[in-house]
């Protein structure tokens, strides 16, 4: 692998925005598209340490500061990636805590994730309330909605968002992915979602097998 892209991978196990950013702008200035760098020095990277996470050699705090380096490098990418780059992504995912629980350590992460997965990913944050998620859904095409409650008393309210989804006639255009530490497969099944994860990199595998 080109030399640059290695230096990048280091830095986003750092933790070093700054580096990242550099970096990228390096990169850029070597000739590499904005899609080969996105997915050699920050995709690739982070999906190693994804794995590293699972694998349990690393915690959340280290992930969480990596990704947050490899958004630096995408917030520069971001505007320099054409219509063809964009539909070559891995898909779309909207993602957020349902209404009533306001817990985002576990979302945050998953989202880091799954775009360092090269997904596209529109977080639309805390206490979600349902008919918010199906504007989500509709405005950017989503392929997936992925639905977290860290709390039993806000699990039900899974239900609320698949029942507007159908009410909109949009439930057959998206998958949708729950999780959160009460949530176990059985309740994902219970509720009619398509996938469940329990998981950060179980959450990035699971929306590859529901997009591919």
């Amino acid at each position: 692998m080109n030399q640059i892209f290695t230096e990048m991978g280091k830095s986003i196990e750092r933790g070093d925005a700054p580096g990242v950013e550099k970096l990228v702008r390096a990169a850029l200035e070597e000739g590499h598209s904005p899609l080969e760098i996105m997915q050699k020095g920050l995709v690739a990277p982070m999906e190693e340490i994804g794995v590293r996470f699972r694998d349990g050699e690393l915690f959340v705090p280290e992930v969480l500061v990596a990704a947050r380096a490899m958004q630096a490098g995408m917030g520069i990418l971001k505007p320099l990636l054409s219509e063809s780059d964009k539909a070559s992504r891995a898909g779309t995912v909207v993602i957020g805590t349902v209404q009533g629980d306001i817990h985002d350590i576990g979302k945050n992460l998953v989202a880091m994730l799954l775009e360092g997965a090269g997904f596209e990913v529109i977080d639309v944050g805390i206490d979600v309330k349902p008919e918010v998620f199906v504007e989500a859904v509709k405005e950017h095409k989503a392929d997936i909605l992925g639905l977290s409650a860290l709390l039993t008393t806000t699990m039900p309210a899974f239900k609320d968002v698949l029942a507007a989804l159908e009410e909109a006639g949009l439930r057959s255009q998206v998958k949708v992915m729950v999780g959160g530490a009460p949530v176990t497969a059985e309740y994902a099944e219970k509720v009619g979602a398509d996938g469940y994860a329990e998981d950060g990199p179980t959450a990035v595998e699971v929306a590859r097998k529901l997009v591919s």
